[in-house]
C-alpha cells in the first residue's frame, strides 16, 4: 500500500506562483511513475503532469507547458510541482498520484492506481 499526502495549495494572484508537493509513504515508491491532475467544478479530473522513474522522462498538459514543472526527489519519497504564471483557470483541486505498474510516463487517470485527497488552488484574477 501506498499513502499519498498533497501540500502546498492555497490563494495566490494571477501571474503568481506555487510549489505542490506529494509526500509518499507505505510500501512502494521506488520504481513506479508519478502524476499530477486536476478537477475543477463541474468538469472532468483532467491530466497536468507525469514523470517517470527516477525522473528522466516527463509528460505535460499543453495548458500548463512553459509554466509548471514536475520534479521528484526520491531520497526523500516526494513529488513536486513547481507552477509560475498561475492564471484564474488553473484554480482547481489537484492530485497527485503514483502508476503501479510502470515506470514509464502515462497520462491517462485511469492508469494511476494510488490518489491523494487533493490540495486546493485557487487563483484570483
Amino acid at each position: 500500500q501506498v499513502q499519498l499526502v498533497e501540500s502546498g495549495g492555497g490563494l495566490v494572484q494571477a501571474g503568481g506562483s506555487l510549489r505542490l508537493s506529494c509526500a509518499a509513504s507505505g510500501r512502494t515508491f521506488s520504481f513506479y511513475a508519478m502524476g499530477w491532475f486536476r478537477q475543477a467544478p463541474g468538469k472532468e479530473r483532467e491530466f497536468v503532469a507525469a514523470i517517470s522513474w527516477p525522473g528522466a522522462n516527463t509528460a505535460y498538459a499543453d495548458s500548463v507547458k512553459g509554466r509548471f514543472t514536475i520534479s521528484r526527489d526520491n531520497a526523500k519519497r516526494t513529488m513536486y510541482l513547481q507552477m509560475n504564471g498561475l492564471k484564474p483557470e488553473d484554480t482547481a483541486v489537484y492530485y497527485c498520484a503514483l502508476d503501479r505498474l510502470t515506470n514509464q510516463v502515462r497520462m491517462s487517470s485511469d492508469a494511476f492506481d494510488y490518489w491523494g485527497q487533493g490540495t486546493q488552488v485557487t487563483v484570483s484574477s
